[in-house]
């Protein structure tokens, strides 16, 4: 017969075993079932944003002119090795970089695998966690490989606040202060581009909590605080050094200042903020297609983003109530990552002077990290609620569980709605590829409506057949399948 001894440490590696897979396994199947949709829903050929990056830095991509230049941190350094390795093993292949992306989405799964595991947060919760992360409201991320170093960016974000949290109760590992110290620099210089300043300024806000933190359990050392603010800043202003010799070039820009806007039409702020905060509920394309078609009005958009934005002022206060920030500050980094995106989305594209224009598809990735930490907030908080010692504390989980309902309804009808749309979104690409291959004998008018390519300006139509010459001349992309 076993001893006692033996089916215990047994039962603890059955346990740890059921860990591993929730942990590790749901993020890996999370990974996979959006490479599957990435699959299903493009065609690896170049079009839209790609047009200017082959005219810009191909065919001589180990050019280092083309790296050495005064604005090339707003050009993501890591990009320059990305192209390199594609070029070279890929023939330049936008699958490849798609790929990329979703494997960065992977590690921020993976990441958050690790908090959540250490915390005990449980197998529910962090399954509808994944199920946000991995989310097809991100699927003009995740169809255009141009923006794969953003995903990666914010795995490194989570590993840089998972780092900082570890630290800020003396759970850090062996080689952690080394990585504390160069991660700003790693992401701020080589990876995270504009989203650098959320970022920085999260870090700012954690270090200072976690200095708080220490001087209230009688720890004066903040030496490591002060110091990764430092580094933190002293990158943050290289990207900005760097930013101040790029050339904005933004199509259908309004000449309209932030004052004079705000002064016109002070409604447009908060519209717009609105209904991007609604845009993390259900797809913005799909909003949108609904306001077109008469099924709701604005003011409904703007009640949902009235609910998203209660669930992050609920979930700031649930972290001070319980005193949550005792135990971590993961939830409360996310929260303020997030509610900045906003933010900064609002600052940067005012200029369009579209309140809509915050519900595009390409931001849902900055705006889900607060999504996150309401979620993770909700998780840490909710045995807090125990309706059989207290009975009138039933109205917190019935607020938890009905904006997670919300969120479940929202993101699983836009998942819904994005798969079906996979085959048509296949074709779009199968019809780009069919007048790749014959470009040569179409003319400019046809290349700028089909590539996408900055429709408005004139010159639209040749940049697009000088990219499309590039790639044939060297046998790259659609050229080298041929």
């Amino acid at each position: 017969m076993l001893s006692s001894r033996k089916i215990r440490s047994m039962d603890k590696t059955d346990n740890q075993n059921r860990q591993r897979f929730i942990y590790r396994g749901l993020p890996v199947l999370g990974m996979l079932l959006c490479l599957w949709y990435v699959k299903e829903a493009t065609c690896d050929i170049v079009y839209t944003d790609y047009i200017r990056l082959v005219n810009t830095y191909l065919p001589d991509v180990l050019n280092p002119r083309k790296f050495f230049v005064p604005d090339v941190l707003t050009r993501i350094p890591v990009n320059y090795l990305s192209r390199i390795i594609n070029v070279t093993f890929f023939g330049y292949s936008t699958t490849f970089d798609m790929a990329l992306g979703i494997l960065g989405l992977g590690l921020s799964g993976l990441v958050l695998g690790a908090w959540c595991r250490k915390q005990r947060v449980g197998g529910g919760w962090f399954l509808f966690l994944m199920f946000i992360l991995f989310g097809l409201n991100k699927w003009e991320m995740m169809t255009n490989g141009t923006g794969w170093a953003h995903f990666l960016a914010f795995a490194g974000f989570y590993s840089h606040y998972l780092l900082i949290d570890r630290a800020a109760y003396g759970q850090e590992g062996r080689h952690s202060r080394g990585l504390l110290l160069a991660m700003p620099a790693i992401l701020t210089l080589g990876i995270a581009g504009p989203y650098c300043a959320v970022y920085s300024v999260v870090v700012f806000l954690a270090c200072g909590g976690a200095w708080l933190l220490g001087r209230l359990e009688g720890k004066k050392d903040g030496r490591l605080w002060i110091t990764i603010s430092f580094v933190t800043l002293l990158c943050l202003l290289l990207y900005m050094w760097s930013n101040s010799y790029a050339v904005e070039d933004h199509a259908g820009a309004a000449d309209v200042g932030l004052a004079e806007l705000f002064a016109g039409a002070p409604g447009f702020f908060p519209r717009f903020l609105l209904k991007s905060l609604a845009s993390m509920v259900v797809g913005g394309e799909t909003i949108t297609g609904w306001m077109e078609q008469g099924r709701i009005r604005d003011s409904a958009v703007y009640l949902l983003g009235m609910v998203v934005a209660a669930g992050y002022l609920g979930a700031f206060w649930l972290n001070i109530r319980f005193n949550l920030y005792r135990r971590t500050l993961m939830p409360l980094m996310l929260l303020f990552s997030g509610a900045g995106s906003h933010g900064i989305v609002l600052i940067s594209r005012y200029i369009f002077v579209n309140e809509n224009y915050g519900m595009s598809s390409r931001y849902a990735l900055q705006y889900q990290a607060g999504l996150l930490g309401i979620i993770l907030t909700f998780a840490m908080t909710w045995r807090a609620f125990d309706t059989k010692k207290r009975p009138e504390r039933i109205a917190g989980r019935v607020l938890m569980a009905g904006f997670c309902l919300i969120l479940l309804a929202g993101h699983g009808y836009t998942d819904y709605v994005e798969i079906k749309k996979a085959p048509d979104r296949e074709a779009y690409g199968k019809r780009i590829e069919a007048v790749a291959v014959q470009f040569e004998t179409v003319d400019d008018q046809v290349l700028r409506e089909t590539f996408d390519y900055r429709r408005s300006r004139p010159d639209s139509g040749a940049k697009v057949r000088s990219a499309l010459t590039i790639l044939k001349e060297n046998g790259w992309n659609v050229f080298g399948r041929q």
